[in-house]
């Protein structure tokens, strides 16, 4: 065994340009695959950090408006909280507003939420605090801010205790900053930049007062973790319909199922960049077939003498075998370095959270060899079929 690696080391050290691209190509087809799956990892990361962090996650209950009768109210979220299958509940109202701060006026989303909604809708303040139940109860103008929002205003994360107006029906009413959330990731901040609204979070209490209303928008609910959640959901819709007595009057929208499709759709697409990846490991396993063939034609003469002495056919087509998996491990090794090396980068340049996976960098190194060993059988086998007299007159 040390023999035959020696021997192919001294054989592919004599034209070492020619090694070197044959490694080349393999090492750009395994780092190829290698980053395609880390950023497929890591973009998977983050996106779902964003949505739980921007609250898409668990069940939204919501007016399907094709009913009058169709309003959610606190009786529905009291109904709701007393099942067994929930574990919390928040009542959500949103719309669309504008936000006035330091004589400038930007478009925001609006949302009215309960104390509790931290723990529903996974927000999680990074100065300050999320709302208390006295705020809910005194219907208290104060607000949460984004960290997108706050450095659009101040150049700074930290602005809690200035004010902010928020329009109310064409009225400005004043707000105290209490809180500054986490807006997760940054994903659609480096993705989308201006081009996404900020985010306002209000007592929603505050936002029936000011808006003259008893209902909300929506209901958010947390189910158990041994309850299955669409199962919750249109028992729920069931339930809010037999006593509004409406017809189809709720739905309900399980934003965590949402989630994994879209987790789906990512992880397909991964799949056909991977397959582009071994695509191009196939067509350098090519280039290690040829640099064997010529690597025949050039030792035809060394191949006879070496089979004059005693070679067997074996140790002839071992010999080649061993160079092509040489090529191709060294290749593998190297696209595996170049690969996290340029992953990592990537994490830098967007902000996201490095993620390999050593399962597909073993698969494609693994591939990689077997598809360069196999591609050099037909060499290796004309190598060992030469005969020696032949072999010995070839110049």
């Amino acid at each position: 065994m040390i023999d035959y690696l020696k021997c192919a080391l001294r054989n592919l050290g004599r034209k070492q340009v020619r090694t070197l691209l044959t490694i080349l190509g393999i090492t750009i087809g395994v780092a190829s695959v290698v980053i395609i799956a880390s950023i497929s990892q890591s973009g998977a990361m983050a996106v779902t950090g964003e949505m739980e962090s921007l609250g898409l996650s668990g069940i939204f209950i919501s007016p399907s408006g094709k009913s009058e009768n169709a309003v959610l109210d606190s009786q529905d979220l009291a109904m709701i909280n007393r099942l067994r299958e929930v574990e919390m509940t928040t009542p959500v109202m949103m719309t669309s507003t504008e936000v006035s701060v330091r004589n400038i006026t930007t478009d925001a989303v609006l949302w009215g939420i309960d104390s509790n909604a931290g723990s529903v809708v996974s927000l999680q303040a990074v100065y300050g605090r999320l709302f208390t139940q006295r705020d809910i109860s005194i219907c208290a103008q104060v607000c949460l801010v984004d960290e997108l929002f706050a450095k659009k205003a101040y150049s700074r994360s930290n602005i809690v205790g200035k004010k902010v107006n928020i329009n109310f029906g064409g009225s400005m009413q004043e707000f105290t900053v209490v809180g500054i959330i986490k807006t997760g990731t940054g994903l659609l901040e480096n993705a989308l930049g201006d081009y996404i609204p900020s985010f306002i979070y209000v007592p929603y209490t505050t936002v029936q007062m000011l808006n003259q209303r008893s209902d909300f928008d929506d209901i958010a609910v947390k189910v158990k973790s041994t309850a299955e959640s669409e199962a919750v959901g249109n028992m729920i819709v069931k339930r809010l319909d037999i006593e509004k007595g409406a017809t189809d009057g709720f739905v309900s929208t399980n934003l965590a199922k949402q989630k994994d499709g879209l987790l789906q759709i990512l992880s397909i697409v991964t799949l056909i960049l991977s397959a582009v990846g071994a695509v191009s490991l196939v067509v350098a396993s090519l280039s290690i077939m040829t640099t064997m063939l010529v690597s025949v034609t050039e030792r035809t003469k060394e191949i006879g003498i070496k089979k004059a002495l005693g070679a067997s056919r074996l140790a002839i087509m071992t010999e080649f075998l061993f160079e092509a998996m040489l090529l191709s491990l060294v290749g593998s090794i190297g696209g595996i370095i170049i690969g996290c090396g340029v992953s990592w980068i990537l994490s830098l340049v967007f902000h996201t959270s490095l993620s390999l996976r050593p399962d597909i960098m073993l698969m494609a190194a693994a591939f990689a060899v077997l598809s360069g060993t196999v591609f050099s059988v037909y060499p290796a086998y004309k190598a060992s079929r030469l005969k020696p007299v032949d072999a010995l007159r070839h110049e």
